[in-house]
């Protein structure tokens, strides 16, 4: 039986209009990454309540920008990945294409 990897946590998220972003850190279990040209937090939602598990920090569950350095199966290998605005969105600022 194969046991799941360690994912990266999200080190920190400046995104405060996010609901999983409490004091700066993103609370949900897991995030994905990335869409075919950006590489947007697809977990990102903005509503007025707060949301996600207090006791946790985030990690990146999956990452859809295969070509990204820190990318391999679409699964991220960073040690941490940071996320922060763009315009309307919140984007993973360790993206580092290839």
């Amino acid at each position: 039986m194969a046991t799941a990897m360690e994912m990266p946590p999200v080190q920190e998220c400046v995104v405060a209009t996010c609901a999983y972003n409490h004091t700066g850190d993103c609370h949900a279990f897991a995030i994905t990454i990335g869409s075919a040209d950006h590489a947007h937090c697809h977990t990102f939602v903005e509503m007025p309540v707060r949301g996600g598990v207090e006791a946790m920090t985030a990690q990146v569950g999956a990452c859809k920008r295969a070509d990204c350095r820190h990318n391999s199966g679409l699964e991220c290998h960073a040690p941490a990945i940071r996320v922060g605005p763009d315009n309307d969105m919140a984007d993973c600022l360790t993206y580092d294409g290839r």
